[in-house]
């Protein structure tokens, strides 16, 4: 029998496209939903929207770009640490790759010339330092821009989907019940493959993600209609 593994591949595009869809569906949803029961032109809802959706982008994409010039930050400044205490505390170093071993079961003999055989390529003595022992991965040099663009294209797609009955109604009123029908099934849809891809069960991480933007939605709603 012939055995297949999958496994999801590309984490970080489809963490940023989760971040991205899942605000860009359900923010706009709330806001057109809210402004709806507060005006009688679907020209108001459409404007805020697009205002909000534009907004939005810069903001979530601004997000991305800051948290993966962090995380490319902070692996730079552990890494240059590292290197400084295989180049001047060489001893203790190894101690600590002998550690990192001896928790896994090698034998001592086994941990000493472990060590040894990794210390003399100084590049992979890092390395292995880095991810063993700090628990940090390469990230990708470009994720921070790479992030920003994914995150920002995502909430636009995400958020045009309540926007675009809008378009093609005569009221509000008209514009919210086939805003919220199209936005819940596509809230819905995402859900399913949100949970599918990630490991979680399907249904119940569909139907969590369509409550959630249908909560969001109703409360806004709400709170307009009674500050109207």
């Amino acid at each position: 029998m012939i055995h297949t593994e999958y496994h999801v591949k590309n984490s970080d595009f489809i963490t940023d496209v989760v971040i991205g869809m899942s605000d860009g569906l359900t923010v706009p949803f709330a806001l057109a939903a809210g402004v709806s029961s507060a005006v009688t032109n679907n020209h108001i809802v459409i404007t805020a929207g697009i205002a909000e959706v534009i907004a939005g982008c810069i903001a979530m994409g601004l997000g991305g770009y800051l948290a993966g010039k962090t995380e490319w930050d902070h692996y730079k400044s552990e890494k240059a640490k590292e290197e400084y205490e295989v180049d001047h505390i060489p001893d203790k170093e190894k101690e600590e790759i002998k550690e990192i071993f001896a928790d896994y079961g090698f034998s001592e003999a086994s941990q000493t010339l472990l060590a040894e055989e990794l210390s003399k390529d100084r590049t992979k003595w890092v390395d292995f330092m880095m991810k063993y022992e700090l628990g940090l991965e390469a990230p990708d040099p470009n994720r921070a821009s790479k992030s920003a663009i994914t995150i920002g294209l995502s909430y636009v797609v995400g958020g045009m989907i309540p926007l675009s009955p809008y378009f093609f109604t005569s009221t509000p009123a008209v514009g919210l019940h086939i805003s919220a029908i199209v936005t819940l099934i596509c809230l819905f849809i995402f859900g399913y493959f949100k949970s599918k891809v990630t490991g979680q069960p399907i249904l119940k991480g569909a139907f969590k993600v369509m409550i959630i933007g249908a909560l969001a939605a109703s409360a806004a709603f709400v709170v307009a209609k009674l500050f109207a």
